[in-house]
């Protein structure tokens, strides 16, 4: 029995090697008949198993097509089913492609493909797709890619998406992304990406997004974002917002902020937040607590500092603040306590060794434990 499988095999590679010579001309053997059930050569259109060296100038293929090179005269190709070979290729691919060393489509790749080096499209690629070394789209990539240095599109990703190294997308990364150096999108990110080094995109990153250095967004952040470095957002932060250094957003900070270091927005502090060094911003509500600093233009709610708290001129603090020097160059509504406590004018209480009120007349401006405004 298993001469006799040799025998076939080598009986079959005989038949290829002796008609290469016509196929080169676009000619085929097709058992019965043909375009239909057996066929040797570079028939053009086809139903059943094919075999052919190299295709040139394929039309249609549907069934189990085993080409052993790939050509630069088959962009055009549409085959329905399963390609196999060493380099297959084609202008679409439908349903199962296996390449030894990849698989590539000059237009798309839909189905199963795997590549032992990669996997690639033109245009689009969708379902699931393994390349060895990459799996990359000029277009659009959707379905699980998983590539063994990356997984890249030209323009957006959904699905499940893990790069040895990263993953990234000129358009949107929507699904789960993964790299051990970074994912990155040129449009926005919606899901969980997760980077060893860092996460990134250019417009918002909603949901979850884990990066070991930093992660930004140049826009808007909202979710769950966390780094042992930084996070960062050029417009707003709101969420579950954590990082080992610092934190910041260019408009407003909204939701639980924690940074080893310090935190921060151009605009409006909201929430929970907290920081072993400074927080900061113009606006600040909520709870806000660090560790030698808080500053701002307007403060309301409960703030605690080791060192101080201020505020800028003519600013307003509405609340509880304590430290060791509470710096309010405007007005307070509320209570301050510290070693030294300082107001323009007080609707509240100062609590203190040394408290001042700018406003009161002569006598009443410094006193001991307690002041206000009179």
């Amino acid at each position: 029995m298993k001469m006799y499988r040799i025998q076939v095999i080598y009986i079959a590679l005989a038949m290829i090697l002796t008609l290469q010579i016509d196929f080169l001309f676009g000619q085929s053997l097709d058992i019965p008949v043909k375009g239909y059930g057996l066929s040797f050569g570079n028939s053009k259109n086809f139903t059943g198993m094919r075999f052919n060296f190299r295709d040139v100038d394929v039309e249609h293929i549907t069934g189990i097509n085993f080409t052993l090179w790939r050509s630069e005269q088959n962009k055009e190709a549409v085959v329905d089913g399963i390609s196999l070979g060493v380099l297959p290729d084609a202008g679409d691919m439908r349903f199962i492609q296996l390449g030894l060393g990849g698989v590539g489509a000059n237009y798309s790749l839909t189905g199963v493909s795997v590549g032992l080096l990669g996997a690639g499209a033109g245009e689009q690629i969708t379902g699931l797709t393994i390349g060895g070394l990459g799996v990359g789209s000029g277009g659009d990539v959707t379905g699980i890619s998983l590539g063994g240095l990356g997984v890249g599109a030209g323009g957006s990703m959904t699905g499940i998406n893990i790069g040895g190294l990263g993953a990234g997308a000129g358009g949107d990364l929507n699904g789960f992304s993964a790299g051990l150096l970074g994912v990155g999108s040129g449009g926005n990110m919606r899901g969980i990406s997760v980077g060893g080094l860092g996460t990134g995109t250019s417009g918002d990153a909603i949901g979850i997004s884990v990066g070991g250095l930093g992660v930004g967004a140049g826009g808007d952040l909202w979710g769950i974002n966390f780094a042992f470095g930084g996070v960062g957002a050029g417009n707003d932060a709101f969420g579950l917002n954590i990082a080992g250094l610092g934190l910041g957003a260019g408009n407003n900070l909204t939701g639980i902020n924690i940074a080893g270091i310090g935190l921060g927005a151009g605009n409006e502090l909201q929430g929970l937040s907290f920081s072993l060094i400074g927080a900061g911003a113009p606006e600040i509500t909520g709870i806000t607590v660090a560790g030698i600093g808080v500053g701002g233009e307007e403060i309301t709610g409960l703030t605690l500092s080791i060192a101080h708290v201020r505020i800028e001129n003519e600013g307003l603090l509405t609340g509880f603040a304590a430290s060791a020097f509470n710096y309010i160059k405007g007005a307070l509504h509320g209570v301050t306590f510290g070693v030294v406590n300082y107001a323009h004018s007080v609707k509240g209480v100062q609590l203190g060794l040394v408290n001042y009120v700018q406003d009161n007349p002569a006598g009443l401006k410094v006193l001991p434990f307690f002041n206000t405004s009179f």
